[in-house]
């Protein structure tokens, strides 16, 4: 499980449009690292670029010190494996057949399949909640379920670095949670090297060990949750003016919008909760008044 990934000055672009300028990266091995910014701002497009899907017009990605680029394409699916933002599978496909493609990258003209690789669907099913679904075709499923279906098949390709884009999308609260703490699982049994680009900054902060931020195209920032989100760099980096305060069960960073209607009387939470506390505190000591309740 023991892999390197990085990125030497990078050049990405689509048609004639350059997307990642000169970006330089080297993502921790063992740890969770969670790429943050804007929409737009090229976080698919370097994870992509990682992934070798997108071969970049400068620089390069180095998999294990050798340039990504050099390294056959069965041996770089062996080290890597990569859930996209949005996968498609092949009409009529069981769950069970889908998540078996993750193996395919470890057969061969003499590896044929073993009992191991029953074993690692089996777990890989079992990770995700979807073994009761085995033999459901992927078409009947709704959002989520196929979302933990495509990332049973990520594990069971059990690689040493897994990339994932937007893997919440389509999951209500109580599942995205259920899938991060899986990957958190992941880690720590394995010390498998994650990467994920995630839209929700809190989320972000409690599950990730190591944040990047992007902004047009390069990194502003990258390191720590708590070193990292500060509230100039959310106005910075998103435009929107924020307080970041202790999160109250995690401790992480938790960042709380300021809108025009942060100040409604009737949507202020109870004073005595410790984020109300802490965001009292951080208010007074930066002159942001609340209204009187009368």
């Amino acid at each position: 499980m023991d892999h390197s990934l990085s990125a030497e000055n990078l050049a990405v672009g689509y048609d004639q449009r350059e997307i990642i300028h000169d970006l330089s990266v080297r993502i921790p091995a063992g740890k969770i690292s969670v790429i943050v910014g804007a929409n737009a701002c090229g976080k698919s497009t370097l994870l992509k670029t990682l992934a070798r899907l997108l071969k970049p017009s400068r620089g390069s990605v180095l998999l294990d010190g050798k340039s990504i680029q050099q390294i056959p394409t069965r041996e770089v699916a062996m080290r890597l494996g990569l859930l996209p933002q949005a996968p498609t599978a092949p009409e009529g496909i069981t769950v069970a057949d889908l998540v078996g493609r993750g193996r395919y990258p470890r057969q061969g003209w003499i590896r044929q399949w073993t009992p191991a690789d029953d074993e690692a669907i089996a777990d890989a099913m079992m990770s995700t909640d979807v073994l009761e679904i085995a033999d459901r075709p992927i078409d009947e499923l709704s959002g989520g379920q196929r979302q933990r279906v495509w990332i049973a098949m990520a594990l069971a390709q059990e690689t040493g670095i897994l990339l994932l884009d937007e893997p919440t999308t389509f999951l209500d609260l109580t599942h995205q949670i259920d899938v991060l703490e899986l990957l958190v699982d992941l880690n720590k049994r394995d010390q498998r090297t994650i990467v994920l680009v995630l839209h929700d900054l809190n989320q972000a902060c409690r599950f990730g060990d190591h944040l990047i931020a992007m902004k047009n195209g390069t990194i502003v920032a990258e390191g720590n949750p708590a070193d990292v989100i500060t509230e100039p760099l959310v106005q910075d980096v998103f435009g929107l003016a924020v307080k970041v305060i202790p999160d109250p069960v995690a401790g992480a960073p938790m960042v709380v919008p300021l809108g025009r209607h942060t100040n409604r009387a009737d949507a202020r939470p109870h004073p005595s909760t410790p984020a109300a506390k802490a965001l009292a505190a951080s208010a007074a000591a930066t002159g942001i008044c609340t209204p009187t309740q009368h």
